[in-house]
């Protein structure tokens, strides 16, 4: 639609009067609110550690939630440097923390499933935002685009994810395949949007959008975290 089409590469630049926490990227060397981010510790054996939940032990070292973040840090040997000794990295570092990432996002779209604040189906979503406020869209990213222009239409204001095969989709909510689901206005679905925004860093090209227009992580400051 021309509307999305005028916003589709519109970034909310990070505002430096927001509220904490607060951390500084070791790469960009800036403070950003901490769920954009990524926090990583050093293991024992001096590996180094995504803690994707922000919840190990240790010292943390924080980066910009994007994939060419992480790859710069570990090119420039920033873990170490910040760590002030020795340093393991994995090959696969970066997939490594997409994985963890969409761990987390289908994850929450099964506990959605499972808590009954999920609905699946074409027919059925569309009916569904035809009478009630929904917290999140889903859109499998292969699904037909005359299809996600009907839902959206539908739903002009509500944030739309599509970052997910409809495998991927049809696995967390309990079926082979999915295209089109709604999660209901809630903690889970707003949850879901914090990690739908991080998880749009490692995923290329990201496919996170809403009534603000599309929100890509391609633009210097990677900012993907104008959902709410």
């Amino acid at each position: 639609m021309a509307h999305s089409a005028r916003k589709r590469n519109a970034v909310r630049p990070a505002d430096p009067e927001g509220p904490g926490p607060w951390r500084r990227c070791l790469v960009e060397g800036v403070p950003r609110p901490v769920e954009t981010m990524i926090r990583f510790v050093i293991s024992p054996d001096g590996s180094v550690v995504p803690d994707v939940a922000g919840r190990l032990p240790g010292r943390g070292f924080w980066l910009s939630a994007r994939r060419d973040t992480v790859k710069t840090a570990c090119a420039k040997k920033l873990f170490a440097k910040a760590a002030r000794s020795p340093v393991v990295v994995a090959a696969d570092f970066d997939a490594e923390i997409e994985r963890l990432l969409t761990r987390r996002c289908l994850d929450l779209i099964g506990m959605a499933r499972r808590a009954g604040q999920a609905v699946v189906g074409f027919e059925k979503v569309r009916g569904y935002l035809r009478g009630a406020g929904a917290g999140v869209v889903l859109a499998a990213a292969e699904g037909a685009a005359n299809g996600r222009e009907k839902i959206a239409a539908l739903a002009p204001d509500v944030p739309v994810i599509e970052l997910f095969s409809g495998d991927e989709l049809g696995a967390a909510l309990g079926r082979q395949h999915a295209v089109h689901a709604v999660l209901t206005p809630g903690p889970i679905a707003d949850k879901l949007l914090g990690e739908a925004a991080r998880l749009a860093g490692f995923r290329s090209p990201s496919a996170v959008e809403s009534g603000a227009g599309r929100v890509c992580n391609t633009e210097p400051d990677g900012n993907a975290n104008g959902l709410k």
